[in-house]
């Protein structure tokens, strides 16, 4: 498949390998070579202003403008209620604090400088380049909030984890050539109204778009790519945003990627209409589960292996915590949702 374009030559090819690979349970292909993508057509340049689905600065969104437009639910918020109903109600509802982790926050800069370095000029897009974007984006964060400094207890410390960073960035570049790629939007904000009243919302790490108006969805994810038997959180979160572009603007993405910079791997899937369709059926029945939830004031832990990384074990009964009490407006209010800040 060629980085410029998702309707270039090879993207044909590639579909029917796909068709041809397809399983019902886990419908990907595996890739972790360059050499599966390359084509030989020219970078394709997208228009950004292309009419299309709904863009944002998750910045400068305005909450109250969302709360006027009723419930909404991204799929983060959906994962959350689907691993844990109780994580759910400590992220939304009672809205607590997590102190931010090493790997998170590592994740974090990574993305932003897989963003910034697509403002370069294409020649410019180079391992040089990105790794040259780690200091001062580290330090622009470490500005906006002077906490994370003390997340490291020495130099020493905080060296090893950017290098960590710089490994990582190292690795896209096996997956992909940056130069040949003009994406059509990066940190995307897009939303659409379900035909059941609940508005879906996420944040797309980048969208190409070609010339004929294919889409191709790309995520980036920092940690190493699971076994095919735990692919299902990370497939269902790119289903929910081709879910969203096409309740949006009608068009089903040609392809969904996935790319794991932690161990240098691809995952890609080619959704059709009929898996959006039951992806569909699933958020409703996320979001009716949601509100049972609410109107019960049930909101149930879930044990799971996940629960070594949760930062509220000490609220959780499961270990021996007890929950604040819920706020008095939580029975019914959907505020929680449709005023989260990240997806």
């Amino acid at each position: 498949m060629s980085e410029g374009s998702p309707s270039l030559p090879s993207m044909g090819e590639q579909v029917g390998a796909l068709a041809d690979r397809r399983a019902e349970a886990v419908p990907a292909e595996r890739s972790g070579a360059l050499a599966a993508e390359q084509a030989t057509g020219e970078p394709t340049t997208a228009d950004p202003t292309t009419a299309g689905p709904t863009t944002a600065d998750p910045t400068t969104a305005d909450p109250e403008s969302a709360a006027r437009r009723g419930p909404s639910l991204s799929p983060s918020r959906a994962g959350d209620f689907l691993t844990c109903p109780l994580l759910y109600r400590f992220r939304v509802i009672d809205r607590l604090p997590e102190p931010p982790s090493p790997p998170a926050l590592r994740g974090t800069l990574v993305h932003a400088v897989l963003e910034h370095l697509f403002d370069r000029p294409a020649g410019e897009r180079t391992f040089d380049q990105a790794e040259s974007l780690l200091a001062p984006e580290w330090a622009r964060m470490s500005a906006d909030d002077p906490g994370l400094a003390g997340l490291f207890g020495t130099e020493a410390e905080e060296d090893v984890w950017l290098a960590e960073a710089a490994a990582m960035l190292e690795r896209y570049f096996t997956l992909e050539d940056p130069r040949r790629i003009e994406p059509a939007h990066r940190e995307l904000c897009v939303e659409a109204d379900l035909a059941s009243g609940l508005r879906v919302r996420g944040y797309i790490d980048r969208l190409d778009v070609a010339p004929d108006g294919a889409m191709r969805v790309v995520d980036y994810k920092t940690g190493a790519a699971p076994p095919e038997a735990f692919e299902a959180q990370a497939l269902f979160q790119m289903r929910f945003y081709a879910l969203v572009l096409w309740r949006g603007r009608g068009d089903i993405p040609r392809l969904l990627q996935l790319m794991y910079l932690g161990n240098g791997e691809i995952v890609r899937y080619q959704p059709e209409e009929r898996d959006l369709l039951a992806t569909e059926r699933k958020v409703n029945a996320i979001w009716q589960a949601i509100q049972r939830a609410r109107e019960s004031r049930d909101w149930r832990p879930r044990p799971g292996r996940l629960c070594a990384w949760c930062a509220h074990q000490a609220l959780c009964p499961a270990f021996g915590g007890t929950p604040p009490p819920l706020p008095e407006d939580a029975p019914g209010a959907p505020a929680g949702e449709t005023t989260e800040g990240a997806p």
